[in-house]
């Protein structure tokens, strides 16, 4: 059967490199999109997306291909991406899926999960709770109802949080508890990798990438967005931070950047913790990238 490598890792641990170094070494097979931003055109500097000449060094599909006025989610990817392998399959034994998108990585590999309707009277209670204490309202019930996805979802995103509390009331299960109930059959086998370093150098990659990307200009990259912020897409780390800078005035630039850095490593937390949960994953430093693909 056709095989999907699977390569994840947090943000700025290498991903983009090892899967083009995997792509060459495997004779220039394809690379396809698992970062649930990199799709967007507009927005470059701020997701890290692969450069130009990064895209021309192996074929890479669903990058940088569509605009952020252009609906698409997760259900939309599991779609797309599907059909855009069984094509690639019929010349490729091999391709590469990358990303840090655990959630696009799981819905392609495995489907998605499938969950009650929202009633009513979950959304509303819900929406109380939102309108009268904000996010962090919403992190505190959460963290009390649903201790497992409190600490895997992004809490900086009031959609998603809405979204699992408006579950957790549904039937007052978990949210956690839908998950993972059963697999997709797919016509091709996932093997999982993931980049792996020691915390504390990731996090100095992680702080030394915010710094590049301002002087790419991530701050000129915001302020054009900034009209389109209330977009889903621009809910996104190192753009929501610059929006919230140049709407309050008592926000200075240095603790935007921080904000942005400090934000940034709690995300790669979570996405550590998510892609602990991918069987039998092989875990390896960027550095390994030729043994591990001979295994």
């Amino acid at each position: 059967m056709k095989k999907l490598l699977v390569l994840a890792g947090p943000t700025a641990s290498g991903k983009t490199k090892t899967a083009i170094r995997w792509s060459q070494a495997l004779g220039n097979i394809p690379i396809v999109n698992a970062d649930s931003r990199q799709f967007y055109q507009e927005m470059s500097i701020g997701t890290a997306k692969p450069t130009p000449e990064e895209l021309a060094a192996a074929p890479h599909y669903m990058f940088d291909d569509r605009s952020i006025h252009t609906s698409f989610d997760v259900g939309d990817y599991e779609k797309e991406a599907l059909a855009l392998l069984d094509q690639l399959f019929k010349k490729h034994e091999q391709i590469i899926l990358t990303g840090g998108s655990g959630l696009y990585i799981r819905a392609l590999c495995e489907g998605l999960d499938e969950f009650p309707d929202v009633t009513d009277e979950a959304r509303q209670k819900v929406s109380d709770i939102f309108k009268k204490e904000g996010l962090p309202g919403l992190q505190a019930v959460l963290a009390q109802l649903d201790s497992e996805t409190y600490n895997k979802i992004d809490l900086q995103n009031p959609r998603r949080l809405v979204r699992a509390l408006e579950v957790c009331y549904i039937e007052g299960l978990p949210y956690s508890s839908y998950l993972k109930k059963s697999k997709k059959e797919r016509s091709f086998i996932p093997v999982y990798h993931c980049l792996e370093w020691d915390r504390t150098q990731l996090y100095e990659r992680i702080n030394l990438r915010v710094d590049l990307m301002l002087e790419a200009g991530l701050e000129t990259e915001a302020k054009r967005l900034f009209p389109h912020q209330a977009l889903r897409a621009l809910h996104t780390v190192g753009y929501r931070e610059f929006f919230n800078y140049f709407s309050n005035e008592e926000i200075t630039l240095s603790e935007t950047v921080e904000l942005i850095k400090q934000n940034t490593r709690r995300y790669a937390k979570r996405q550590i913790t998510w892609f602990k949960t991918f069987p039998e994953c092989v875990y390896f430093h960027p550095k390994e990238w030729e043994q591990r693909l001979l295994k």
